[in-house]
């Protein structure tokens, strides 16, 4: 069996759609199951079992001999939250005591990582192990992640196959229940949606035009299918980045949108607020040759595909 956590959410969702669609049925979701803003993700999932996350490694201590590896996608992903002590439980420690479960029964760990471990990219967006205890990210839920990156580093003892996974900014289906969270395509899509337009942060940086700051987008149908590469491969552990190695400007995803959605593009430019102007990011690109040196060679998914394929979703309601 597999196990899954964080199921329910958007990228746990969309990794257990995407085994089910590839014939595995014995799955075993985790989450907070209590949180009903995310039911549909799970609605028509063929699985095993559901697990409360407070319940899962009383679970573990009786199913070990079944697990064939656990992919730890759960995680507290608010970058607006700043109480430190709810990352260190959920995303430090509790990663901690699913390395050590892995080590004691012997399964393999795929687990999320995050690009937002880069900050503002001072060293680069290199997946280079040596260059993770100089990472300063830019708030407690990228440090929570680079936190653990450095921990897993560090051990001595490690599950015979682990890796993991820096995610830059992922897009798709699934995602509705994020909030503020959400990707800027989703977001984006719902201002076009309802007034035909869409406003962008105006560039305060003299070396990048309005509109023309880049982001590293990945659509998640890729992201599934690099996480299913590497729990079939079960060799090079180690930590990855995870996005397409190709930054696209936002000018370019609303333009994207735009076309997905049949309308005349209409954007507007307003200014980046003074309180994050500081920290805001004008660029990031992952350097995924570390992946592809390791056999995986399936071409990313370009902005316009995989925008357009997200319309398609977003304007039925569809789930993956």
């Amino acid at each position: 069996m597999i196990v899954v956590t964080g199921a329910a959410g958007f990228i746990g969702s969309c990794m257990v759609g995407f085994l089910n669609q590839n014939n595995y049925k014995d799955i075993i979701l985790v989450d907070d199951f209590f949180k009903v803003s995310k039911v549909k993700n799970i609605e028509n999932k063929a699985y095993t079992a559901k697990i409360q996350r407070n319940d899962f490694f009383d679970w573990i201590k009786e199913n070990e001999k079944f697990i064939q590896i656990i992919i730890h996608l759960g995680a507290r992903t608010d970058t607006t939250e700043f109480n430190v002590e709810i990352f260190n439980e959920l995303n430090l420690e509790y990663t901690k005591k699913v390395w050590s479960n892995c080590i004691q029964y012997g399964i393999p760990l795929i687990y999320a990582s995050s690009a937002a471990t880069y900050g503002m990219g001072e060293y680069g967006f290199d997946d280079n192990h040596n260059i993770i205890n100089n990472l300063k990210p830019l708030n407690p839920y990228g440090n929570s992640k680079n936190n653990f990156d450095k921990w897993a580093l560090s051990q001595k003892r490690t599950p015979y196959y682990w890796a993991g996974l820096k995610f830059f900014n992922v897009y798709g289906p699934n995602e509705y229940h994020k909030g503020r969270m959400a990707s800027v395509v989703y977001h984006a899509f719902n201002q076009i949606n309802e007034t035909k337009k869409v406003a962008l942060f105006k560039s305060h940086n003299p070396d990048y035009k309005d509109g023309e700051q880049k982001r590293d987008f990945i659509y998640i149908k890729d992201l599934v299918e690099v996480i299913h590469f590497l729990m079939n491969l079960r060799k090079y552990s180690g930590i990855y980045n995870l996005g397409t190695g190709k930054a696209s400007t936002f000018n370019d995803l609303v333009r994207a949108l735009f076309k997905a959605m049949k309308l005349k593009e209409n954007i507007q430019y307003i200014d980046t607020p003074v309180d994050i102007r500081d920290k805001y990011q004008y660029f990031t690109e992952a350097k995924m040759n570390k992946l592809t040196e390791i056999g995986y060679s399936k071409q990313f998914l370009n902005i316009q595909y995989g925008i357009t394929d997200y319309v398609k979703y977003l304007t039925k309601s569809l789930y993956i």
